[in-house]
């Protein structure tokens, strides 16, 4: 992730994620607010993101189409309350993503299963890697 409006459009498609079940949670608030900082985005522009709507950058590597996904898929186990609007929306974005959906599926059910939501690195892209064969 190079440029600002890479990491700008990466974080209003997880802000727009974050709202879909009509609230945004303390919680995925924070989850933001951490990934904002790991872009090196600073709190005020992070901040006012939450009153933007700009289009979107379309991801170009399959690898951070996975990490956007995956990030995205955090963010909806954050707030501790999988909601239904957020199962549907983040099956959709990843078929827009180009992902694989057999694998996304397979994603959200292993993180739903684990006790904290997250996966090994390598499981996740061992799993979308299987889907090749």
């Amino acid at each position: 992730m190079n440029t600002f409006e890479e990491k700008r459009s990466l974080l209003l498609e997880m802000i727009a994620f974050s709202t879909v079940d009509g609230q945004l949670h303390k919680r995925e608030y924070e989850f933001l607010s951490i990934v904002a900082n790991e872009l090196n985005i600073e709190k005020d522009v992070f901040n006012d993101f939450f009153h933007q709507e700009l289009p979107k950058l379309p991801i170009k590597s399959e690898f951070q189409r996975i990490q956007q996904f995956y990030r995205l898929a955090l963010l909806m186990h954050s707030d501790g309350v999988l909601h239904e609007k957020e199962a549907q929306a983040i099956q959709q974005i990843a078929i827009d993503m180009g992902l694989n959906p057999t694998a996304t599926k397979r994603i959200l059910k292993m993180m739903k299963e684990a006790s904290n939501a997250i996966i090994d690195a390598e499981v996740l892209l061992k799993t979308f890697q299987e889907q090749y064969n």
